[in-house]
């Protein structure tokens, strides 16, 4: 499998009504025949007025198969790309390989909220940061839980992108006060970050049609 992470940036003070097209209309259409959907969000702190939405393809050849089903699709260029045009302003996206060690976890329940987070490395060296985040896993997972781990293929090579689940934000403040008091975390996590040149988070808010909510 692979995964395609799209992230379009609307125009300030439209996203509801941009999130009402794609969900009535565009969603209506594509559903699950074009690639399977598994998460949908807008960004709620980070970089704002932004719609993540992640694809899940059987492997490259077949995601282009589908992207050239999809633009013919009926309704797709005069129903939904005509309400929703001029409403986006950028795209952008990347290929994602997930780590098949981790897999892609289920998230019980609604209500939830998302961080994601995507570090960079120094060419040649993410794999020092991959190899202590996952011996640090185990022990980072008695505070919240993560859904997923991937690596970046195409659109930003050196890049290791985590997704993680949480109650609400004030859930999330109470783990990251709690991981910075764990000496355990510390230790087992040791150097990895030294390989690293920057760090990205947003916290996102799941949409009515994600799957992950």
């Amino acid at each position: 499998m692979i995964y395609e992470l799209r992230i379009y940036t609307v125009r300030p003070g439209i996203i509801g009504r941009y999130m009402g097209i794609v969900n009535d209309i565009g969603m209506r259409i594509r559903g699950n025949e074009y690639g399977r959907l598994v998460g949908a969000w807008t960004s709620d702190i980070g970089q704002l007025n932004e719609y993540y939405h992640l694809w899940e393809y059987p492997d490259p050849n077949e995601r282009v198969r589908l992207r050239a089903a999809l633009a013919k699709a009926p309704g797709w260029q005069d129903e939904y790309l005509a309400a929703s045009r001029g409403m986006v302003v950028a795209q952008r996206n990347s290929i994602l390989a997930l780590d098949e060690e981790i897999g892609l976890r289920s998230v019980e329940g609604t209500g939830h909220i998302y961080e994601f987070r995507t570090y960079k490395s120094l060419p040649g060296q993410l794999g020092g940061w991959l190899s202590t985040f996952k011996r640090a896993l185990p022990h980072r997972e008695t505070h919240s839980k993560l859904v997923a781990l991937w690596t970046a293929e195409v659109g930003g090579l050196n890049a290791g992108s985590h997704l993680w689940v949480y109650d609400s934000l004030a859930h999330r403040t109470e783990v990251r006060d709690a991981m910075a008091q764990d000496a355990t975390l510390r230790e087992l996590r040791g150097n990895g970050v030294e390989s690293l040149i920057s760090q990205e988070s947003t916290i996102l808010m799941p949409t009515s049609f994600s799957p992950l909510r």
